[in-house]
């Protein structure tokens, strides 16, 4: 009985006492009789177990509320609590969009949980929605795809790829951080809605396992039970075409819940299946991974991510090397750039410390207003467009861009610097900078092509968010303050496929990047076409 129809319960029976009916007089005159107050004794003693009943059972959920409370305040005591973490950051919008309303309607209406009611109305409408969760969640399927993690070992809170029985720590946290048995299956559960069964699966494995270990407990701010995961994952394992299993977690549901008549149907048709083929029993459905645009290259592109950012030593290939670079500019020749070519073909450069720390604060700070939108997870990150009259700042960096690559980047012969932040999970797919088709929208600038692409690191991050090249077979890590350069187009005004690129997904931190894409227009006699296809 929940604590809501406890204290119905004890107002029924409070209430049996009030009112006047007849022949409430003389049964005052009889209690005024010690023998009758005696007697009066039995019923209250029956209160007072109501009571005792009511309180116990209080006493329980102000110490589960207690334990929520110690559990949330101790990771926003911890100043070292990683919010860039990403199964932090999917627990703290499950909290915010379900745990929370679970707590807050869950207890009694007294005058401060009115209070409290009212307040949580007052900011619901600022709180993830429930879209925010399926994003959150789709982005840690995403990691587990990519990175090959363990769900059992993001479970426990470590970032493993496990291939075989090799076992590779891809990020140690400082803090272990696990998801709860309800974590776990809003996880699985957002994949069970699509259909993705090879997703909903391990994740429906391990809230079962964990709801397993707890059973008996209850938990204010949880919406599913064992018998829940028992359910979609036995449902999961059917349209997996396993039915043995799912016969096996359905008998389990029934021993929790015997009446559900519902189960009791499912059993009887896994059993008639699999007497008409018993072959069922023993084949186990090999689950495909779900179709992803860019198939063909998944490979490579995951390939390159798992390296975490890497590329040829130098002296493995001597012509890539390293200077102090001043494009023989009076602008640069007091304070070079260090230059660090990455690849000749595509030719790609990092110039390191591109940007201060306070430049690189500042872009954020100018472009945050516009990427701080309510919706909290998407699959594309967040875009704003700054214009170099919103701070004399940005004209200061068009300028060093212009020095170090010889370009105008005025408009229109450049775009104005786009500002992007990755989200919990945050990707590109592999794509081309430069229009691949006369009628792309880059045309509408009259200023030609994409030639080139100047993109700035405004921020680290622990791990991930390397920039892979798919057909060149390299990565580049992400690193605070360089700037990575590359030409999109031949001399020829041909695209260059080879720059074929993506943005890995943000296995852990908050990626950060300024892109200046410079158009040919304006570029002709500061690189000057030519016909040859090898230029």
């Amino acid at each position: 009985m929940g604590p809501a129809a406890r204290l119905a319960a004890l107002l029924a029976v409070l209430a049996l006492g009030t009112g006047d009916p007849p022949g409430a007089a003389a049964r005052g005159d009889t209690f005024s009789a010690l023998t009758s107050v005696a007697r009066a004794l039995a019923p209250e003693r029956r209160l007072l177990g109501l009571l005792r009943r009511y309180l116990r059972g209080e006493e329980a959920r102000l110490r589960d509320l207690t334990r929520f409370y110690d559990k949330v305040l101790s990771l926003h005591e911890d100043s070292t609590t990683p919010v860039a973490n990403p199964l932090l950051a999917f627990t703290l919008i499950k909290r915010l969009q379900s745990d929370w309303r679970n707590v807050v309607h869950s207890l009694e209406a007294s005058e401060n949980i009115r209070a409290l009611k009212d307040g949580y109305e007052k900011v619901e409408q600022d709180l993830p929605a429930f879209e925010d969760l399926e994003g959150a969640a789709r982005a840690l399927m995403r990691l587990q795809d990519v990175y090959m993690l363990n769900v059992k070992g993001l479970a426990r809170g470590v970032f493993q790829r496990v291939t075989g029985s090799a076992v590779t720590d891809l990020y140690s946290p400082r803090r272990l951080f696990s998801l709860t048995a309800d974590d776990c299956f809003q996880v699985g559960k957002v994949a069970y809605d699509m259909g993705d069964y090879y997703h909903a699966i391990p994740w429906l494995e391990e809230a079962v396992s964990l709801f397993r270990g707890s059973y008996g407990e209850w938990k204010t701010e949880d919406e599913a039970s064992l018998e829940d995961a028992l359910d979609h994952l036995a449902f999961a394992y059917f349209q997996a075409g396993n039915v043995s299993c799912a016969l096996s977690l359905s008998r389990e549901f029934l021993l929790y819940s015997p009446d559900n008549k519902r189960m009791a149907r499912n059993i009887l048709k896994y059993e008639r299946l699999l007497a008409e083929s018993p072959s069922r029993a023993v084949t186990e459905a090999v689950m495909q991974r779900p179709n992803v645009p860019h198939l063909q290259t998944r490979d490579t592109y995951e390939g390159l991510c798992q390296t975490l950012g890497s590329q040829p030593t130098h002296y493995q290939i001597p012509s890539l090397y390293c200077s102090y670079e001043t494009n023989s500019s009076p602008y640069l020749l007091l304070q070079p750039i260090r230059k660090e070519v990455i690849h000749l073909e595509p030719y790609v450069a990092l110039y390191h410390d591109f940007v201060s720390d306070s430049e690189a604060q500042k872009i954020r700070e100018l472009a945050e207003p516009w990427v701080s939108v309510p919706k909290a997870c998407q699959e594309l990150p967040f875009v704003a467009w700054l214009k170099d009259t919103v701070d004399p700042m940005l004209v200061t960096l068009d300028h060093r861009i212009a020095a170090l690559t010889g370009l105008d980047v005025q408009p229109p012969y450049a775009e104005y610097l786009q500002v992007v932040n990755y989200g919990i999970g945050g990707h590109y797919e592999p794509h081309f900078d430069h229009a691949t088709s006369p009628s792309s929208p880059l045309y509408r600038m009259k200023s030609g092509n994409r030639v080139a692409t100047f993109m700035i690191y405004l921020s680290s991050v622990e791990a991930g968010g390397a920039t892979a090249f798919i057909y060149a077979n390299f990565s580049v890590p992400v690193v605070k303050n360089a700037a990575l350069f590359w030409w999109n187009l031949h001399r020829s005004g041909e695209g260059d496929d080879d720059t074929l690129h993506a943005g890995c997904p943000v296995l852990v931190g908050d990626k950060w990047v300024a892109n200046k894409w410079i158009h040919e227009y304006g570029q002709e006699f500061r690189r000057p076409c030519s016909s040859s296809p090898e230029d």
